[in-house]
């Protein structure tokens, strides 16, 4: 019996990840919305989203190891940035136009993972950009993305 590959797997390699990510911000310092957000990014900006993008779809962990990164990094990048609903929708928008120039892969099952993913990860990001310390312990896990949904429903902590 065949074995279901990963996200990972089933768009490319490192490679297509870094390539989408990078020609994606380019896109960003251009667009008049997102440009004042990111302008000031490092320039292994592009490259932590690509290994961190490729980790929570199944790939080496190059985040976790090579980055030194980790989920709560990831998260405290976002805090105080005061992101909006318009900024997050640009961002996908983008995102999803840098995909089909790149050629990622365009089946229904993988842009159904891919976008789930990318409208959760952002939703979670405007959450925590409202905030002005970092919810998350630095153990937590990287969270991990297949081809299914989500565990259930976000309930914020009271």
């Amino acid at each position: 019996m065949k074995s279901i590959p990963t996200l990972y797997e089933w768009a490319g390699d490192m490679e297509t990840f870094e390539a989408l990510f990078d020609k994606f911000y380019d896109k960003v310092l251009q667009d008049g919305l997102l440009s004042p957000v990111f302008k000031n990014m490092s320039p292994q900006h592009r490259m932590h989203v690509a290994h961190f993008v490729a980790e929570v779809f199944g790939g080496p962990q190059l985040y976790t190891k090579a980055d030194g990164g980790s989920h709560a990094h990831m998260v405290g990048m976002h805090i105080g940035k005061m992101l909006d609903e318009e900024k997050r929708g640009r961002w996908i928008q983008l995102l999803l136009q840098t995909a089909d120039e790149q050629g990622l892969k365009s089946d229904p099952e993988f842009r159904s993972a891919f976008v789930g993913y990318i409208e959760w990860g952002t939703r979670i990001a405007v959450i925590n950009s409202q905030l002005t310390e970092n919810p998350m312990q630095n153990e937590a896990p990287m969270p991990k993305w297949g081809w299914g949904e989500t565990g259930g429903p976000y309930i914020a902590d009271e």
